[in-house]
C-alpha cells in the first residue's frame, strides 16, 4: 500500500529489453536521490509513477536500483518504457502517516493532459480520462496521477471521455515529476480505493442481507 505522497524524484536512466518482441517486458535502471535506498532491500516495493514494482537489485552507493516490468504492465501504464524523470514512493509502513489517501499502486487507466499552465502561484492541470473511470471521479474527491495523491476540482462528462481539472500548488510541482508534463502527455491514473468498493457493492446483488 501507498499514500500518494512522493518520497523522491528519480530518473529512468536505462531501459533494457528482456526480449525481441512486444511479448517481453523491460528491465529499468533507476537513479534516485542520495540516501534514498538506505532502508531498501531487494524484494521491497516501490511505486514508479504510481505503479507498484519490485526492486530486483540495488546499488545504494551508486543511488540506483532495477526493476523488471512485464509486457502487461507496460501495456497498461504510461511513462515506464523510456528514460526520463519519475515519481518514487516507498511502500507504506504500519506506523507511517497517511498524508494522502490509500493507494494500491495498481493503475486503473491512462489519462491525457489537455492543458497545463501556471495561474498565479499555482498550476492548472486538465486531464481527459477514459469514460470507464468517469463514475469514480467526483468534485473534491481523491485521484492518483502518476503516483501523486491529488484533489479533483472539476469534473465534466464529454463525448470523448471525462475531463478532470486539478490545481497544483508550487510545492507539488517542485517536488514531483508532474512539472515536466505538457499538453499531450499520458499519465497513470488510480481511482480512490473506497470508490472502487462502493461501486462494486451498489452494482451487484449478492442476495445477502445486512447483519444488524
Amino acid at each position: 500500500m501507498f499514500t500518494g505522497i512522493i518520497t523522491g524524484v528519480g530518473r529512468i536512466a536505462v531501459v533494457h529489453a528482456l526480449g525481441s518482441s512486444t511479448a517481453h517486458g523491460k528491465r529499468l535502471t533507476i537513479t534516485c536521490p542520495p540516501t534514498y535506498l538506505d532502508d531498501v532491500d531487494p524484494g521491497d516495493s516501490i511505486a514508479l509513477n504510481g505503479a507498484c514494482m519490485t526492486v530486483t537489485a540495488l546499488d545504494a552507493a551508486a543511488c540506483q536500483f532495477t526493476v523488471d516490468v512485464s509486457a502487461e504492465s507496460l501495456d497498461k501504464t504510461a511513462g515506464l518504457a523510456q528514460p526520463g524523470p519519475i515519481n518514487l514512493e516507498k511502500a507504506l509502513r504500519a506506523n507511517d502517516r497517511l498524508g494522502g489517501h490509500l493507494v494500491s499502486g495498481h493503475v486503473d487507466g491512462i489519462g491525457t493532459v489537455t492543458h497545463f499552465a501556471q495561474v498565479g502561484e499555482s498550476w492548472e492541470l486538465h486531464l481527459l480520462t477514459p469514460k470507464t473511470l468517469a463514475k469514480y471521479l467526483a468534485y473534491k474527491g481523491s485521484i492518483t496521477i502518476n503516483g501523486v495523491s491529488l484533489t479533483v476540482n472539476h469534473v465534466e462528462d464529454l463525448d470523448a471521455g471525462c475531463e478532470m481539472r486539478i490545481n497544483l500548488i508550487p510545492h507539488t510541482v517542485q517536488n514531483t515529476a508532474l512539472g515536466s508534463l505538457k499538453s499531450g502527455s499520458n499519465v497513470n491514473l488510480e481511482i480512490d480505493l473506497i470508490a472502487r468498493y462502493v461501486e462494486r457493492m451498489l452494482s451487484t446483488d449478492f442476495g445477502v442481507s445486512v447483519i444488524p
